[in-house]
Parts: structure tokens; sequence; C-alpha cells
């Protein structure tokens, strides 16, 4: 029988931090994503506010009336870091849950992020992640890619 040399304490003390570093990481990492769906929520909620002031500019709307002015003052809102939605980190004993939260208050899951190996699945329920790792957040090129393109929709979520 071979007998494994037991770690000492330094050793085991220096893996505990490593496994501590990981998942202080993959909470910032997912406060980041979080960041990313907002600011694509953003964009896409200005865009929609300047198509509708492009058809509320038509000859035929007076460019002072009600809805143009609830327009304008919505991009200027938005612009100025204003979000009718919100998201939040639900942390449980296996994965951050990240909840989307509308502009009337509803809940629901957007995806999970695994704590300890920063793994990120699309939900299949409001108790667990579909089958399948999407992205992994301890790698670069993962990590890039889901920043630039997460929608604050889910669409990035689904299989590549």
């Amino acid at each position: 029988m071979i007998s494994l040399p037991n770690p000492t304490f330094a050793e085991y003390a220096s893996q505990q931090d490593a496994r501590n570093t990981i998942e202080l990481n993959v909470r910032k990492w997912s406060l980041m994503l979080i960041d990313a769906l907002k600011d694509n929520y953003r964009d896409y909620a200005i865009r929609g506010h300047e198509r509708s002031i492009l058809n509320a500019a038509a000859p035929e709307q007076d460019p002072n009336s009600a809805t143009y002015q609830y327009h304008l003052n919505k991009i200027v809102e938005l612009k100025n870091g204003g979000c009718d939605i919100d998201y939040e980190i639900v942390s449980g004993k296996k994965y951050h849950k990240i909840v989307f939260i509308d502009g009337g208050g509803q809940r629901s899951v957007h995806c999970f992020v695994d704590r300890k190996t920063g793994e990120v699945y699309k939900s299949a329920s409001w108790k667990s992640p579909a089958k399948g790792v999407r992205y992994d957040l301890r790698l670069i090129e993962d990590r890039e890619y889901l920043f630039e393109n997460a929608d604050w929709s889910g669409g990035y979520l689904y299989q590549k």
C-alpha cells in the first residue's frame, strides 16, 4: 500500500485561499455580467424611444406633443443611468441565481452561475439550471465574449 504524504497546514491553507479567490472572482464576474445586461437593456430601450420619436416627428405629428416629450425624457433618463429593470444575485448552496426584475416588480431567473467554477447555465426553472454549460467565466475568451454579447432577454444563453 502506497501512503500519500499528508498535506502540511501551509499547503492546505494555500489551496483554500485559491478556492476562495476563485469564488470571489466568480461573484465579481457575476456582478460584471449584471452590468453588461443593464447596459444592453439601456441601449435597447434608447433605440426603441428613438424610433418612437422618429415616428412622432412625421409631418402630421407635433414635436411638442406629450408623446414626443415623453420619449425624449425617457432617452435623457436612460442616458443618465436610469433603468426600468434591475437584476440581483441570489446565492444558494451551489449557484448564484441572477434574477431579472422587470419594471412592474415581477421576478424571473435569468441564468445560474456555479459559485465554485464560474460556469454559466441557462435557467430551466426558478429552482434549477438547464443541462449544458453555456459559458465558463474562468476562461478569458468566454468571459469577454459573454460581456460583449450578453443581452437582457437571454438570447445569448442558447447553445452556441
